[in-house]
């Protein structure tokens, strides 16, 4: 177990008890600090808390009172719990620093680091990467927004693995410190505004993940994206571009025919089996960190040959009476689901709706081109049966349940058609998370009779 070290304050609050709150709090309980820890909805006799009482942590639950912040000189704050909230006003004023557990990383491990964010892609990007590693024998954890808790996978690294940590804009608006050896920014568009307000914070928060980084350390970014390359111009790392449009010959890039880091080919397009034009953007992102981090390029080639998606994005679930059945439930914004809806050239029908956060979906009406009917449920449903109507959808139906939707597909459609779950929203409004939505999806496709 490595040992938090240097770390420069002593009595924190660990704000938000779900997983990372949870393991924040344990992880310094055990390295000796004086840990508070606050949760709003967690239930007294709730195992979790029990055994965080007994470790020694003071746990308050059922409010925010302001008296937890006396004698606090830090608060780590659950990425979801927005800044609005009084304990954390309070905290601003009384010029307490907020952090994320990720910042806990850096106290961690001097092991290598590679972080990958932006807007979209970052859990396919980041799984590559992974996978690569693997296969090139080179020892590695993933961890972060991908589902495992950073800082607690952080100190149980090895000495010679390197930690692989998919990081969200919530989680980098709370670091300090951290500085990842290899940094990777896919892309950015206006997400997420109901958390960060206006854009120019979004950016802001997401560029925190090279804000530490130096001239040894690498910044694979996309050099198509112009936001993402004018924020970049500001690090002090070693910039390593890609692109789908132009050649890089210090970068990652592509043709009709290969794939290529520098001046190497890698693969030959036809030869990858992951869907989607989309998905080459997070290829070659993947490829490059992988790559700097010591992979081989046998071992990125076979990883792209055979590495076919991730669970909940653009995953395929089964071809039942020649009908193709894809779950990307993590498509939880309009961007998403319009790079899902442009990995299909045949018709389609699109399941789509989920929590109304105020938007619009006008930015989808250019890609329901291919589709031919939708199904539309949650508090989007009348917004997107109107975004469907105006592209000229031919069948629009609303229905209640997941079980519903896939069903109605079905019988709408014919051989050789695309069933594909891609809300284009989040799932809080009917589901706990997107991965339960995927997962009833699925399973609704499996008893399909």
């Amino acid at each position: 177990m490595n040992k938090i070290q240097h770390f420069p304050y002593d009595t924190p609050l660990v704000l938000g008890l779900a997983k990372s709150g949870t393991a924040a709090c344990e992880l310094l309980i055990e390295n000796g600090f004086d840990v508070k820890a606050n949760d709003l909805k967690a239930k007294v006799d709730d195992p979790s808390i029990v055994k965080l009482q007994r470790l020694g942590v003071e746990v308050v639950t059922g409010g925010h009172p302001l008296s937890l912040l006396d004698n606090v000189d830090v608060i780590i704050k659950n990425p979801g719990i927005n800044y609005e909230n009084t304990l954390i006003q309070e905290a601003i004023k009384r010029d307490i620093p907020i952090l994320t557990e990720i910042e806990l990383i850096h106290y961690l491990t001097n092991n290598p680091v590679i972080g990958i964010t932006g807007s979209n892609g970052k859990t396919t990007t980041t799984t590559l990467v992974h996978q690569m590693l693997i296969e090139s024998n080179k020892a590695t954890q993933v961890a972060g927004n991908i589902g495992k808790v950073a800082s607690e996978t952080a100190s149980k690294l090895k000495t010679d693995e390197t930690l692989v940590v998919e990081l969200s804009s919530f989680q980098l608006m709370g670091i300090q410190q951290f500085r990842p050896k290899i940094s990777v920014f896919l892309n950015l568009f206006q997400a997420h505004l109901d958390y960060h307000h206006t854009f120019e914070n979004y950016k802001n928060a997401k560029a925190n993940i090279f804000k530490n980084q130096q001239e040894n350390d690498y910044l694979v970014y996309n050099a198509d994206d112009p936001v993402v390359s004018d924020l970049v111009a500001y690090s002090n790392a070693t910039k390593i571009p890609f692109s789908t449009q132009v050649n890089l010959p210090n970068g990652a890039w592509c043709d009709d025919k290969n794939i290529y880091f520098k001046k190497d080919p890698i693969v030959a397009r036809e030869d990858i089996a992951l869907v989607g034009n989309h998905n080459i953007e997070n290829i070659l992102a993947a490829s490059s960190a992988a790559l700097l981090a010591g992979a081989t390029f046998d071992g990125v080639r076979h990883v792209l040959t055979t590495f076919t998606g991730v669970k909940h994005r653009l995953q395929y679930v089964r071809t039942f009476q020649e009908r193709l059945f894809y779950n990307d439930s993590k498509a939880t914004n309009i961007l998403a689901t319009s790079k899902a809806l442009s990995a299909f050239d045949r018709p389609v029908i699109l399941l789509a709706g989920g929590l109304d956060r105020g938007n619009d979906f006008d930015d989808l009406i250019p890609y329901l081109q291919h589709v031919k009917a939708m199904v539309v449920f949650g508090e989007t449903a009348n917004k997107l049966n109107i975004t469907g109507k105006t592209a000229g959808v031919a069948s629009i139906l609303h229905v209640e349940t997941m079980k519903q939707a896939v069903e109605e597909a079905y019988r709408m459609s014919n051989e050789n058609d695309v069933i594909l779950l891609s809300p284009a929203c989040a799932s809080w409004d009917q589901y706990r998370t997107f991965e339960e939505r995927g997962d009833m999806f699925t399973e609704a496709v499996h008893t399909l009779k």
